[in-house]
Protein backbone atom coordinates (compact mmCIF):
# COMPACT_ATOMS: atom_id res chain seq x y z
CA UNK A 1 0.00 0.00 0.00
CA UNK A 2 1.57 3.27 -1.15
CA UNK A 3 0.95 5.77 1.60
CA UNK A 4 2.63 7.67 4.37
CA UNK A 5 1.04 7.96 7.78
CA UNK A 6 0.97 11.15 9.83
CA UNK A 7 -0.37 10.51 13.29
CA UNK A 8 -3.06 7.91 13.75
CA UNK A 9 -4.59 6.04 10.87
CA UNK A 10 -7.86 7.51 9.72
CA UNK A 11 -9.80 4.60 11.11
CA UNK A 12 -8.39 5.43 14.54
CA UNK A 13 -9.00 9.18 14.32
CA UNK A 14 -10.97 11.16 16.86
CA UNK A 15 -14.28 9.49 17.54
CA UNK A 16 -17.16 11.58 16.14
CA UNK A 17 -19.02 13.29 18.98
CA UNK A 18 -22.66 12.22 18.77
CA UNK A 19 -22.39 12.13 14.97
CA UNK A 20 -21.23 15.75 14.83
CA UNK A 21 -17.77 15.08 13.39
CA UNK A 22 -16.94 13.36 10.12
CA UNK A 23 -13.92 12.05 8.25
CA UNK A 24 -13.02 13.79 5.00
CA UNK A 25 -11.04 12.76 1.93
CA UNK A 26 -9.26 15.54 0.06
CA UNK A 27 -8.74 14.30 -3.51
CA UNK A 28 -6.42 16.51 -5.52
CA UNK A 29 -3.10 16.79 -7.39
CA UNK A 30 -0.31 19.27 -8.05
CA UNK A 31 -2.51 21.66 -10.03
CA UNK A 32 -5.69 21.26 -7.99
CA UNK A 33 -7.55 24.58 -7.87
CA UNK A 34 -8.20 26.63 -4.74
CA UNK A 35 -6.22 24.37 -2.44
CA UNK A 36 -4.92 27.44 -0.62
CA UNK A 37 -8.54 28.04 0.39
CA UNK A 38 -9.79 24.48 0.86
CA UNK A 39 -7.05 23.22 3.17
CA UNK A 40 -7.46 26.08 5.70
CA UNK A 41 -11.23 25.74 5.39
CA UNK A 42 -11.03 22.10 6.48
CA UNK A 43 -8.70 23.09 9.30
CA UNK A 44 -11.20 25.73 10.46
CA UNK A 45 -14.20 23.39 10.42
CA UNK A 46 -14.82 21.87 13.87
CA UNK A 47 -16.96 19.06 12.46
CA UNK A 48 -13.92 17.62 10.62
CA UNK A 49 -12.45 14.83 12.74
CA UNK A 50 -9.69 13.80 10.30
CA UNK A 51 -8.57 14.28 6.72
CA UNK A 52 -6.97 11.74 4.37
CA UNK A 53 -5.21 13.22 1.37
CA UNK A 54 -4.84 11.82 -2.15
CA UNK A 55 -2.01 13.78 -3.78
CA UNK A 56 0.06 12.03 -6.49
CA UNK A 57 3.60 13.33 -6.21
CA UNK A 58 2.99 14.83 -2.78
CA UNK A 59 3.22 18.51 -3.74
CA UNK A 60 0.49 19.55 -1.31
CA UNK A 61 1.46 17.38 1.66
CA UNK A 62 3.50 20.04 3.47
CA UNK A 63 0.76 22.65 3.25
CA UNK A 64 -1.87 20.15 4.41
CA UNK A 65 0.30 18.97 7.28
CA UNK A 66 1.01 22.53 8.41
CA UNK A 67 -2.68 23.52 8.39
CA UNK A 68 -4.25 20.31 9.64
CA UNK A 69 -1.63 19.01 12.06
CA UNK A 70 -2.58 15.63 13.53
CA UNK A 71 -5.91 15.71 11.71
CA UNK A 72 -4.00 14.86 8.51
CA UNK A 73 -4.14 11.11 9.00
CA UNK A 74 -2.87 9.53 5.80
CA UNK A 75 -1.55 10.35 2.34
CA UNK A 76 -2.27 8.24 -0.74
CA UNK A 77 -1.15 8.32 -4.35
CA UNK A 78 -4.61 7.90 -5.89
CA UNK A 79 -8.26 8.62 -5.04
CA UNK A 80 -9.26 5.02 -5.68
CA UNK A 81 -6.68 3.73 -3.23
CA UNK A 82 -7.74 6.19 -0.57
CA UNK A 83 -11.44 5.39 -0.66
CA UNK A 84 -10.68 1.68 -0.86
CA UNK A 85 -8.52 1.77 2.28
CA UNK A 86 -10.22 4.42 4.42
CA UNK A 87 -13.75 4.95 5.69
CA UNK A 88 -14.63 8.57 4.94
CA UNK A 89 -17.93 10.43 4.95
CA UNK A 90 -17.19 13.29 2.56
CA UNK A 91 -14.82 13.65 -0.39
CA UNK A 92 -13.67 17.13 -1.34
CA UNK A 93 -12.55 16.79 -4.96
CA UNK A 94 -10.49 19.61 -6.41
CA UNK A 95 -8.99 18.37 -9.66
CA UNK A 96 -8.53 19.17 -13.31
CA UNK A 97 -11.97 18.94 -14.90
CA UNK A 98 -11.02 16.03 -17.17
CA UNK A 99 -9.59 14.04 -14.26
CA UNK A 100 -12.39 14.66 -11.78
CA UNK A 101 -15.15 12.21 -12.89
CA UNK A 102 -13.28 8.97 -12.07
CA UNK A 103 -12.39 10.31 -8.62
CA UNK A 104 -16.00 11.32 -7.96
CA UNK A 105 -17.26 7.93 -9.15
CA UNK A 106 -14.87 6.21 -6.75
CA UNK A 107 -16.00 8.40 -3.85
CA UNK A 108 -19.69 7.81 -4.55
CA UNK A 109 -19.10 4.07 -4.93
CA UNK A 110 -17.49 4.15 -1.48
CA UNK A 111 -20.58 5.79 -0.01
CA UNK A 112 -19.17 9.32 0.33
CA UNK A 113 -20.94 12.60 -0.07
CA UNK A 114 -18.98 14.74 -2.55
CA UNK A 115 -18.13 18.39 -2.94
CA UNK A 116 -16.40 18.97 -6.27
CA UNK A 117 -14.61 21.99 -7.66
CA UNK A 118 -16.43 23.12 -10.77
CA UNK A 119 -16.80 22.15 -13.52
CA UNK A 120 -15.85 18.56 -12.51
CA UNK A 121 -16.26 17.37 -16.12
CA UNK A 122 -15.50 18.34 -19.71
CA UNK A 123 -18.81 17.15 -21.12
CA UNK A 124 -22.28 17.20 -19.63
CA UNK A 125 -22.87 13.45 -19.99
CA UNK A 126 -20.07 12.76 -17.51
CA UNK A 127 -21.71 14.82 -14.79
CA UNK A 128 -25.16 13.48 -15.60
CA UNK A 129 -23.84 9.98 -14.87
CA UNK A 130 -22.35 11.21 -11.60
CA UNK A 131 -25.61 12.91 -10.62
CA UNK A 132 -27.57 9.73 -11.35
CA UNK A 133 -25.18 7.71 -9.19
CA UNK A 134 -25.40 10.22 -6.34
CA UNK A 135 -29.19 10.08 -6.45
CA UNK A 136 -29.21 6.26 -6.52
CA UNK A 137 -26.91 6.15 -3.50
CA UNK A 138 -28.69 8.95 -1.64
CA UNK A 139 -25.50 11.01 -1.47
CA UNK A 140 -25.01 14.75 -1.88
CA UNK A 141 -23.00 15.82 -4.95
CA UNK A 142 -22.31 19.54 -4.68
CA UNK A 143 -20.34 21.77 -7.01
CA UNK A 144 -18.22 24.39 -5.25
CA UNK A 145 -20.50 27.34 -6.00
CA UNK A 146 -19.48 29.18 -2.86
CA UNK A 147 -21.08 32.54 -3.65
CA UNK A 148 -24.36 31.08 -2.38
CA UNK A 149 -23.24 31.87 1.15
CA UNK A 150 -21.83 35.36 0.45
CA UNK A 151 -23.36 37.96 2.84
CA UNK A 152 -24.23 40.35 0.02
CA UNK A 153 -25.97 37.61 -1.91
CA UNK A 154 -27.89 36.48 1.17
CA UNK A 155 -29.18 40.05 1.47
CA UNK A 156 -30.30 39.92 -2.17
CA UNK A 157 -32.00 36.61 -1.46
CA UNK A 158 -33.85 38.13 1.48
CA UNK A 159 -35.09 41.02 -0.66
CA UNK A 160 -36.14 39.07 -3.75
CA UNK A 161 -37.54 36.00 -2.01
CA UNK A 162 -39.17 38.20 0.62
CA UNK A 163 -41.37 39.68 -2.10
CA UNK A 164 -40.10 43.24 -1.69
CA UNK A 165 -39.72 43.74 -5.45
CA UNK A 166 -42.69 41.57 -6.45
CA UNK A 167 -42.76 39.24 -9.43
CA UNK A 168 -39.41 38.94 -11.20
CA UNK A 169 -39.44 40.42 -14.71
CA UNK A 170 -35.79 40.53 -15.74
CA UNK A 171 -32.23 39.72 -14.65
CA UNK A 172 -28.92 41.26 -15.69
CA UNK A 173 -25.61 39.65 -14.73
CA UNK A 174 -21.95 40.29 -15.30
CA UNK A 175 -18.83 38.74 -13.85
CA UNK A 176 -15.56 40.13 -15.21
CA UNK A 177 -12.02 39.12 -14.24
CA UNK A 178 -8.56 40.15 -15.42
CA UNK A 179 -7.18 39.58 -18.90
CA UNK A 180 -3.67 39.88 -17.44
CA UNK A 181 -3.49 36.25 -16.34
CA UNK A 182 -4.19 35.13 -19.91
CA UNK A 183 -1.11 36.98 -21.23
CA UNK A 184 1.35 34.89 -19.21
CA UNK A 185 3.08 32.00 -21.03
CA UNK A 186 2.84 29.87 -17.90
CA UNK A 187 -0.97 30.24 -17.98
CA UNK A 188 -1.10 29.03 -21.59
CA UNK A 189 0.26 25.67 -20.42
CA UNK A 190 -2.26 25.17 -17.60
CA UNK A 191 -5.26 22.89 -17.88
CA UNK A 192 -7.72 25.79 -17.51
CA UNK A 193 -6.44 27.22 -20.82
CA UNK A 194 -7.15 24.01 -22.75
CA UNK A 195 -10.72 23.14 -23.66
CA UNK A 196 -10.06 19.39 -23.83
CA UNK A 197 -8.97 19.48 -20.19
CA UNK A 198 -11.20 22.25 -18.80
CA UNK A 199 -14.44 21.90 -20.76
CA UNK A 200 -14.49 25.61 -21.56
CA UNK A 201 -13.21 28.97 -20.44
CA UNK A 202 -14.53 31.92 -18.46
CA UNK A 203 -18.18 30.89 -18.61
CA UNK A 204 -17.64 27.42 -17.13
CA UNK A 205 -15.03 28.64 -14.65
CA UNK A 206 -16.51 31.94 -13.37
CA UNK A 207 -19.75 32.69 -15.20
CA UNK A 208 -21.27 29.49 -13.81
CA UNK A 209 -21.30 31.08 -10.34
CA UNK A 210 -23.57 33.90 -11.48
CA UNK A 211 -25.81 31.62 -13.52
CA UNK A 212 -26.36 29.48 -10.44
CA UNK A 213 -27.05 32.56 -8.30
CA UNK A 214 -29.59 33.85 -10.81
CA UNK A 215 -31.57 30.60 -10.66
CA UNK A 216 -31.29 30.34 -6.89
CA UNK A 217 -32.29 33.98 -6.43
CA UNK A 218 -35.36 33.78 -8.67
CA UNK A 219 -36.29 30.19 -7.75
CA UNK A 220 -36.62 29.68 -11.49
CA UNK A 221 -34.64 27.55 -13.91
CA UNK A 222 -33.10 28.82 -17.13
CA UNK A 223 -34.88 27.01 -19.94
CA UNK A 224 -33.58 28.60 -23.18
CA UNK A 225 -30.29 30.28 -24.10
CA UNK A 226 -28.78 32.04 -27.09
CA UNK A 227 -25.42 33.75 -27.31
CA UNK A 228 -21.83 34.05 -28.37
CA UNK A 229 -18.38 33.09 -27.10
CA UNK A 230 -15.03 34.31 -28.33
CA UNK A 231 -11.39 35.12 -27.72
CA UNK A 232 -11.42 38.90 -27.42
CA UNK A 233 -7.86 39.19 -26.14
CA UNK A 234 -6.36 37.01 -28.86
CA UNK A 235 -4.18 34.99 -26.52
CA UNK A 236 -2.94 31.53 -27.63
CA UNK A 237 -5.59 29.56 -25.76
CA UNK A 238 -8.49 27.51 -27.10
CA UNK A 239 -10.96 28.39 -24.33
CA UNK A 240 -13.20 31.45 -24.49
CA UNK A 241 -12.21 34.61 -22.67
CA UNK A 242 -15.56 36.20 -23.46
CA UNK A 243 -19.19 35.11 -23.46
CA UNK A 244 -22.48 36.95 -23.85
CA UNK A 245 -25.67 34.94 -23.28
CA UNK A 246 -29.38 35.74 -23.36
CA UNK A 247 -31.66 33.57 -21.22
CA UNK A 248 -35.33 32.74 -20.72
CA UNK A 249 -36.36 31.54 -17.27
CA UNK A 250 -39.22 29.13 -16.68
CA UNK A 251 -41.17 31.83 -14.80
CA UNK A 252 -41.22 33.95 -17.96
CA UNK A 253 -38.45 36.33 -16.94
CA UNK A 254 -35.66 37.18 -19.38
CA UNK A 255 -32.01 37.76 -18.58
CA UNK A 256 -28.50 38.33 -19.86
CA UNK A 257 -24.98 37.55 -18.68
CA UNK A 258 -21.64 39.00 -19.75
CA UNK A 259 -18.80 36.73 -18.66
CA UNK A 260 -15.22 37.58 -19.56
CA UNK A 261 -11.58 38.29 -18.88
CA UNK A 262 -11.31 42.02 -19.65
CA UNK A 263 -9.62 43.89 -16.77
CA UNK A 264 -6.02 44.65 -15.90
CA UNK A 265 -6.61 43.37 -12.35
CA UNK A 266 -9.38 42.47 -9.94
CA UNK A 267 -13.05 41.83 -10.65
CA UNK A 268 -16.21 43.65 -11.64
CA UNK A 269 -19.49 41.91 -10.89
CA UNK A 270 -23.19 42.65 -10.76
CA UNK A 271 -26.51 40.93 -10.28
CA UNK A 272 -29.58 43.09 -10.92
CA UNK A 273 -33.19 41.94 -10.72
CA UNK A 274 -36.21 43.97 -11.83
CA UNK A 275 -39.65 43.10 -10.53
CA UNK A 276 -43.25 44.26 -10.60
CA UNK A 277 -42.69 46.35 -7.45
CA UNK A 278 -39.09 47.50 -7.73
CA UNK A 279 -35.56 46.32 -8.22
CA UNK A 280 -32.50 45.01 -6.35
CA UNK A 281 -28.84 45.12 -7.32
CA UNK A 282 -25.68 43.55 -5.92
CA UNK A 283 -22.17 44.72 -6.76
CA UNK A 284 -19.90 42.45 -4.78
CA UNK A 285 -16.57 43.62 -6.16
CA UNK A 286 -15.73 47.27 -5.59
CA UNK A 287 -19.34 48.43 -5.54
CA UNK A 288 -21.80 49.72 -2.94
CA UNK A 289 -22.87 46.24 -1.83
CA UNK A 290 -26.64 45.87 -2.23
CA UNK A 291 -29.16 48.51 -3.31
CA UNK A 292 -32.90 48.04 -3.61
CA UNK A 293 -36.10 49.97 -4.21
CA UNK A 294 -39.68 48.86 -3.57
CA UNK A 295 -42.95 50.51 -4.48
CA UNK A 296 -44.54 48.44 -1.73
CA UNK A 297 -43.23 51.00 0.73
CA UNK A 298 -45.44 53.96 1.58
CA UNK A 299 -42.61 56.33 0.63
CA UNK A 300 -40.24 54.39 -1.65
CA UNK A 301 -36.56 55.18 -1.36
CA UNK A 302 -33.35 53.55 -2.57
CA UNK A 303 -31.94 51.45 0.25
CA UNK A 304 -28.21 50.81 0.43
CA UNK A 305 -26.87 47.90 2.46
CA UNK A 306 -23.10 47.42 2.57
CA UNK A 307 -22.78 44.12 4.37
CA UNK A 308 -19.63 43.01 6.13
CA UNK A 309 -18.13 40.73 3.50
CA UNK A 310 -17.22 38.13 6.12
CA UNK A 311 -17.75 35.31 6.41
CA UNK A 312 -17.54 34.76 2.67
CA UNK A 313 -15.49 32.68 0.26
CA UNK A 314 -14.76 29.01 0.58
CA UNK A 315 -14.45 28.57 4.35
CA UNK A 316 -18.14 29.12 5.22
CA UNK A 317 -19.16 27.11 2.17
CA UNK A 318 -16.94 24.16 3.12
CA UNK A 319 -18.27 24.36 6.66
CA UNK A 320 -21.84 24.10 5.41
CA UNK A 321 -20.90 21.20 3.13
CA UNK A 322 -19.31 19.35 6.04
CA UNK A 323 -22.32 19.98 8.26
CA UNK A 324 -24.60 18.69 5.50
CA UNK A 325 -22.50 15.53 5.16
CA UNK A 326 -22.75 15.12 8.93
CA UNK A 327 -26.53 15.36 8.73
CA UNK A 328 -26.64 18.60 10.70
CA UNK A 329 -28.20 20.87 8.08
CA UNK A 330 -29.37 20.85 4.45
CA UNK A 331 -26.68 21.14 1.76
CA UNK A 332 -25.93 24.65 0.43
CA UNK A 333 -26.96 23.33 -2.98
CA UNK A 334 -28.29 20.02 -4.22
CA UNK A 335 -27.09 17.58 -6.83
CA UNK A 336 -29.91 18.81 -9.06
CA UNK A 337 -28.79 22.43 -8.59
CA UNK A 338 -25.24 21.50 -9.55
CA UNK A 339 -26.38 19.65 -12.65
CA UNK A 340 -28.69 22.49 -13.66
CA UNK A 341 -25.85 25.04 -13.63
CA UNK A 342 -23.74 22.83 -15.89
CA UNK A 343 -26.68 22.22 -18.22
CA UNK A 344 -27.00 25.96 -18.76
CA UNK A 345 -23.29 26.41 -19.47
CA UNK A 346 -23.11 23.56 -21.98
CA UNK A 347 -26.35 24.74 -23.62
CA UNK A 348 -24.77 28.18 -24.01
CA UNK A 349 -21.74 26.61 -25.68
CA UNK A 350 -24.03 24.76 -28.10
CA UNK A 351 -25.92 27.96 -28.83
CA UNK A 352 -22.68 29.77 -29.61
CA UNK A 353 -21.44 26.95 -31.84
CA UNK A 354 -24.67 26.58 -33.80
CA UNK A 355 -25.95 30.15 -33.85
CA UNK A 356 -29.32 28.86 -32.61
CA UNK A 357 -31.39 29.16 -29.48
CA UNK A 358 -30.92 26.02 -27.39
CA UNK A 359 -33.40 24.50 -24.95
CA UNK A 360 -31.68 23.59 -21.70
Amino acid sequence: MNRRIFGAALGAAATPAAGRQIRVALLTHADGPHLSAYIPALADTPEVAAVALSDPGGKNVAAARKALGPRLSAVYQSPAELVRQEKVDLALVTMEAKLAPPAIHAALDAGCHVMAEKPACVQLADFEALAAKAKARNRHLMLALANRVDPHFLEMLRIVQGGLIGKVYGVELHIIADQTRLTRPAYHKTWVAQKARAGGGHLIWLGIHWLDLAMYLTKSKIREVAGFTGNAGGQPIDTEDSAAVAMRFDNGALGTITSGYYLDKGYHSMIKVWGSHGWAEMRKHGGPGVEWYSTREAAPIIHRVNKDNEPSGYTPFVQKVVRAAAGLEPPPLTTADSLEALKVVFAAYRAAETGRTVVV
